[in-house]
């Protein structure tokens, strides 16, 4: 992949314009939320500083303040109005910090949070295997990381009307889950646990697809992307090419789940910085609709 495989102001413009719009229409982006948040179960003591990087407008920021009110808790993003966000999703009394700044450039000392929890976010982030490095040298050892992430099935049914229409579709390009097993061993991280699910959203027609895309601020974020509006019969082309579900259309958008430990003592890096490698058909994948 190109070192620049991603617009990062073109991926901050995206959010901050979706920041008024993106708990509305974030649905599926709400149950992976929650069900990344029970990894937090595995922590054996509360923890004293927590961060959440990509945070949008912290609606997981605020839930972990509310777990633990005596931790400081971070809600860290790259679009400052999604950080302006962030009050009403906690009470005054329990103040979630913020900060905007790159998960490629963590602004943060060596081993300063026990848990560090991500929600959808490092999809959009590239060089993968730099932001996990970066991840854990701000992890204390034995803290905790817990994320998901989109996977190369994601928006697989919109990817295939494009190319029945012999073009490339406007879609960002996702990490598959032996890629993020692999960068995770490279990186440091001991005991992962990955898991893949494939998850299939209902949309009454294509036009409300493509709006809920751009509430969410999930657009492609690629330098070379095209530019411009779609004309009609273009339009028209694409919607006759995806395919139909009953009265509506339907969507497929795989999540890769993971969890891992900081060592307490970090491995000696191999010449070729990979420690070892996933097979990818050793890891389930489970569908839900």
């Amino acid at each position: 992949m190109p070192e620049n495989l991603f617009d990062r102001r073109g991926i901050k413009r995206h959010f901050a314009r979706a920041a008024d719009s993106y708990l509305a229409a974030a649905a599926l982006q709400k149950e992976v939320e929650a069900r990344l948040l029970e990894q937090a179960d595995y922590l054996e003591s509360p923890p004293k500083r927590i961060l959440d990087l990509g945070s949008g407008p912290g609606r997981a920021a605020g839930i972990m303040k509310k777990r633990w009110p005596k931790a400081e808790v971070i809600a860290m993003d790259i679009a400052l109005p999604m950080l302006r966000q962030v009050p009403r999703q906690t009470r005054f009394w329990r103040p979630v910090k913020r900060v905007c700044a790159d998960a490629l450039q963590l602004p943060f000392r060596d081993r300063s949070f026990d848990f560090i929890f991500s929600s959808l976010c490092l999809q959009w982030v590239h060089p993968l295997p730099d932001a996990l490095r970066e991840i854990r040298r701000v992890l204390t050892p034995g803290g905790l990381f817990a994320f998901s992430s989109f996977g190369p099935d994601t928006l697989m049914e919109l990817r295939e009307a494009y190319a029945g229409i012999g073009e490339e579709p406007p879609v960002s390009p996702f990490a598959a889950i032996q890629q993020v097993g692999d960068a995770m061993q490279g990186a440091g991280f001991r005991n992962s646990v990955l898991e893949r699910e494939l998850f299939t959203m209902q949309y009454p027609d294509l036009r409300a697809l493509m709006q809920e895309l751009q509430a969410i601020g999930a657009t492609d974020a690629r330098p070379q992307r095209p530019r411009g509006l779609a004309g009609k019969s273009r339009w028209q082309a694409l919607h006759a090419a995806y395919p139909k579900q009953g009265d509506g259309i339907a969507s497929s958008w795989e999540v890769i789940s993971a969890m891992a430990f900081r060592p307490g003592q970090d491995p000696e890096p191999r010449e070729d910085g990979i420690v070892a490698r996933i097979d990818a058909s050793q890891i389930p994948r489970r569908v839900r609709s």
